[in-house]
C-alpha cells in the first residue's frame, strides 16, 4: 500500500440547546449558523487533498459536516452507524449541573472510572471502543487512497487513543474543536497522527 493520509474530522458546532453545558451523546442536533460557517471553511482548506472516499456518523451534525468536504470531490458521504457518538443513555442532552444533582452517586463513579462507567440505559467508553475500532479498521480495508472520517469527539479520541497506543484512561488528553482535524498519515500498518486547527 503507498503512503495515505486519513483526515479525522471532529464535526461543526451543532445547534445549542443551552447555554450551560449538556451531555450530548446521539441527540440528533444539525449544525448551527456558525457550524455552517465552519462546515464551509472545513471543506475550502481540504478541497486539495485528494479525497476518494468520506465517511461520516449518521447523526446529522456529521452528515452535514461531511456533505460540504464532500462537495469538493464530486463525492457523497457514507453514513456508518458505528460511528455514532457515544450512547449516553438517560442523560443524552441532561444539563451537567441536572445530572449532578440528580445522580450524585453515579456523577462520582463516572469520574472515578470513565472507561468502565456506563450512564443509564447508555454505553461506556470501552463499549464505544468494541464498536468504533472494527468499523475504523474496516473503512481502511475499504479505500486505497486518501480519506476523510467525520465523527464525533468521544468517536475520535477512541480511535486516537488506539492509533498511538494509550490506555483509555488517556482519552480527555486528547483535545479536537469543532471542526478540527487530526490528520493520519498511514503506510503499511504504521501510523502517524498530527493534529491540524481550523484557523
Amino acid at each position: 500500500m503507498k503512503a495515505r493520509k486519513i483526515y479525522l474530522i471532529r464535526h461543526a458546532e451543532p445547534e445549542q440547546i443551552s447555554k450551560e453545558k449538556i451531555y450530548l451523546g446521539q441527540l440528533d442536533l444539525p449544525l448551527s449558523s456558525r457550524g455552517r460557517k465552519q462546515a464551509v471553511e472545513l471543506a475550502l482548506r481540504l478541497q486539495e487533498s485528494k479525497l476518494q472516499a468520506v465517511f461520516c456518523s449518521d447523526l446529522l451534525r456529521a452528515k452535514q459536516t461531511a456533505e460540504a468536504v464532500a462537495r469538493y470531490h464530486d463525492l457523497n458521504p457514507v453514513c456508518i452507524k458505528e460511528l455514532r457518538e457515544i450512547d449516553l443513555g438517560l442523560w443524552d442532552g441532561r444539563l451537567r449541573s441536572e445530572i449532578k444533582t440528580k445522580y450524585p452517586e453515579l456523577y462520582v463513579a463516572r469520574g472515578q472510572d470513565i472507561v468502565n462507567f456506563r450512564p443509564p440505559q447508555g454505553e461506556s467508553f470501552s463499549d464505544l471502543q468494541k464498536r468504533v475500532i472494527p468499523a475504523f479498521e474496516k473503512l481502511l480495508e475499504t479505500v486505497e487512497g486518501n480519506l476523510a472520517i467525520v465523527a464525533h469527539a468521544g468517536v475520535n479520541r477512541v480511535i486516537l487513543c488506539q492509533l498511538q497506543q494509550l490506555d483509555l484512561t488517556e482519552l480527555f488528553t486528547i483535545r479536537q474543536d469543532y471542526a478540527e482535524i487530526y490528520v493520519i498519515r498511514q503506510k503499511e500498518k504504521s501510523f502517524t497522527v498530527k493534529k491540524c486547527s481550523l484557523k
